[in-house]
């Protein structure tokens, strides 16, 4: 009997590996691939339009998840397509297409900085809903936090371009994105992993080119005149940013407090800075080493407040 239980025991170990491990994976898939975003977003929209851009990109990594997602033997039903829309207007039509409509005016750090505005949108949001606590502690960490994104972003850190309406379109992408993470716990979305991100990818996809063709976007590209720049942009977003990313994305929200999911936000800046003085030779400044302490510092915090709702607990 102790052998058995022994043995049951070892089973139930092992099986709970690969679950950390991916917990992991996708942890850094939210912070290391979207911080890198911002910069392949710049970098697509400078010979793209950006409706077209993200369309693509979306109606992409959304086809190809729900063909795997069909192959694994998932049949999305009416429901999942109505959650899929709701979902994909809140994260994709609003979220994301916002964000590269103003990435043509704004610097890319701001950007960033203005999206770290979403976990205090999920606390507000999420405690009028009667899902989040706000708390002394994670409300300090993200204040920390948006401190720290500011020391990096702040008046004279580079930030060569500015927009009234930008700055508005991508805090109102922000506040879209926070409302989907609080409002599809409630939706009918599929059980699938891979089809819970292929549905909203698809439905988001189709109103954002629908926007384009509205908009006149489609007349105004020449893809003789794409450069090299914004279709390797566009390719990295396609693969790493939206199916890689964005499904470990889901996986996180299914398991784990979506205020601690959200930190991917105060991450993600520190990122695009790194890529900036990796490729293209910025110097590293005590604005990066006094963000990243505010923004670990933020980080730590907000976990601390989740104590007693761990990953895996959702």
């Amino acid at each position: 009997m102790a052998t058995l239980e022994m043995n049951v025991a070892a089973i139930a170990k092992t099986r709970t590996v690969p679950s950390r491990v991916l917990m992991a994976l996708s942890f850094i898939a939210i912070y290391v691939i979207w911080g890198s975003t911002y910069l392949a977003i710049r970098y697509a929209v400078e010979t793209i339009p950006p409706f077209i851009t993200v369309g693509i990109r979306q109606s992409i990594a959304g086809l190809v998840l729900l063909g795997v997602a069909l192959l694994r033997g998932f049949r999305p039903t009416l429901q999942h397509w109505f959650s899929g829309i709701v979902v994909g207007a809140l994260f994709f039509f609003v979220g994301h297409g916002t964000l590269h409509w103003a990435e043509q005016y704004l610097d890319s750090g701001l950007a960033a900085l203005l999206v770290a505005t979403e976990p205090l949108w999920i606390l507000l949001l999420g405690s009028f809903m009667g899902q989040e606590n706000i708390n002394w502690r994670n409300a300090t960490g993200l204040l920390v936090g948006l401190a720290g994104v500011g020391i990096l972003c702040a008046p004279g850190a580079s930030l060569q371009h500015s927009s009234g309406i930008g700055i508005a379109a991508v805090l109102l992408g922000a506040f879209s994105w926070a409302a989907g993470v609080v409002v599809s716990p409630k939706l009918k979305l599929p059980a699938d992993a891979v089809g819970r991100a292929a549905v909203p990818l698809v439905c988001g996809a189709v109103m954002l080119l629908t926007t384009a063709a509205l908009t006149g976007e489609f007349g105004e590209l020449h893809w003789s005149a794409v450069s090299m720049r914004s279709a390797l942009g566009l390719g990295y977003l396609i693969v790493f940013g939206s199916i890689v990313a964005f499904t470990a994305y889901i996986w996180l929200l299914e398991h784990c407090p979506p205020t601690l999911v959200a930190t991917h936000t105060f991450a993600n800046p520190i990122v695009a800075v790194l890529l900036g003085w990796g490729l293209a030779g910025e110097p590293l400044s005590w604005r990066l080493l006094s963000s990243t302490a505010a923004i670990l510092g933020a980080i730590f915090l907000v976990r601390r407040s989740e104590k007693g709702k761990r990953c895996g607990d959702n």
